[in-house]
């Protein structure tokens, strides 16, 4: 019998405070384990980048965690790049007893100095760029971007086994820097967000009862289209159309944006309209979801949008932009409403949405069969694990 497949997952923060990257190197990871690998996290105890504490957690040990084990090491000196000269150091020195290493995030400095050991250490890596490749990320911080894939990413690029991208369409959009790259394209998953307490979020945060609750469930951030939600849905309350926003989420490395869209929010007709709750998780999360009825993110761009195919999970359906990578299957699943980044079509589609409760409860039912089918982690990592060991085997 075949020695278990020991795998290298590598991530600046596994903090959930960070939102999807951390969940999903956390589901990745328990199913790889689940299929059979042997999975080690290599990560920082970042918490935040401005005004968090660092995880309360063990520090260079291993940390048993549905069945991988984590390695945490100091964030320091630099604690928004979540930089760890120690992480640098074990892989240094213990790289090469793994088969292969998962990288998660580009023009990150632990990352790309990882990709960097791996290459040296001679041990095989793939790198998920997290949308820092595409066209519009790229624009922010340009220059600096340039001098930094000249010297670290374009190198790192032509060296890994592959680039993993969540949709067809964020490998078809991606910059390589001129770099010939094997693409692997391989959707994120999610897991059931299965509630095990008896949490009541209508209490919780006072919430209506007698209208819809709209739900967005993200970072704040100005790629998140919420200068587009906020107009559209002061003209739904204008057409006296029936909702309650339910807005999760913060921005630990943008205070002042997170502080802006609040004070926005409050001084809006959509104030008495709104409920922000700040970033939750667990069974709260859960709670919240369950309780929505319509969820909603018009992003600008998103590689993928787990928060989405959470929704979709809970059998929720969801208004979402075409710059959302996976927008195709939720159209042709007809799991939701699918819009250009414009205030126009996002009102209308809302208006839609919270209109019709027959069509709302066919969609979610559509949302919740797609989601098992496409987003499901063990059948992802049963398929990942296979390709691993053939690709390592030839």
């Amino acid at each position: 019998m075949a020695p278990p497949l020991n795998v290298l997952q590598i991530v600046p923060s596994i903090a959930l405070v960070y939102g999807g990257p951390s969940q999903m190197v956390r589901g990745l990871s328990a199913g790889l384990a689940n299929a059979g690998a042997a999975v080690t996290v290599l990560t920082t105890d970042s918490n935040g980048d401005i005004d968090q504490p660092p995880l309360q957690v063990p520090l260079n040990q291993p940390v048993p965690t549905d069945g991988y084990q984590i390695r945490y090491f100091r964030c320091a000196p630099f604690r928004r790049y979540k930089f760890s000269a120690g992480l640098l150091n074990w892989l240094w020195a213990h790289g090469a007893d793994y088969d292969i290493a998962h990288i998660h995030a580009l023009f990150s400095p632990v990352s790309s100095l990882a990709a960097a050991i791996a290459r040296r250490r001679r041990l095989p890596y793939i790198l998920r760029p997290l949308g820092t490749l595409d066209p519009a990320d790229l624009q922010k911080k340009r220059q600096l971007k340039q001098i930094y894939a000249a010297v670290l990413e374009r190198p790192n690029i032509a060296g890994a086994a592959a680039l993993h991208f969540t949709s067809a369409q964020e490998a078809k959009i991606s910059e390589r820097f001129g770099a010939t790259t094997r693409d692997l394209v391989l959707p994120l998953g999610v897991s059931p967000t299965a509630q095990r307490s008896q949490i009541e979020p209508y209490q919780r945060f006072n919430l209506p009862r007698d209208r819809p609750l709209l739900l967005y469930m993200s970072r704040i951030d100005p790629k998140k289209g919420i200068e587009l939600l906020i107009p559209a849905l002061e003209t739904l309350i204008a057409e006296d159309v029936p909702f309650h926003l339910v807005l999760c989420g913060a921005n630990p490395q943008d205070r002042a944006y997170e502080t802006r869209i609040r004070e926005q929010i409050a001084a809006s007709p959509l104030g008495d309209r709104a409920t922000l709750t700040g970033f939750v998780s667990g069974d709260l999360k859960a709670a919240l979801l369950a309780a929505a009825d319509v969820f909603v993110l018009p992003s600008y761009y998103e590689n993928f949008g787990i928060a989405v195919a959470e929704a979709m999970m809970a059998g929720k359906p969801v208004v979402i932009s075409n710059g959302i990578h996976i927008w195709e299957g939720v159209s042709s699943s007809e799991s939701g409403w699918v819009i250009p980044t414009e205030v126009g079509p996002l009102t209308d589609a809302l208006r839609e949405a919270l209109s019709q409760p027959a069509e709302r409860q066919r969609r979610g039912g559509n949302a919740k069969h797609y989601a098992e089918t496409h987003y499901s982690w063990d059948a992802i990592a049963q398929k990942r694990v296979h390709n691993l060991q053939r690709d390592l085997s030839a």
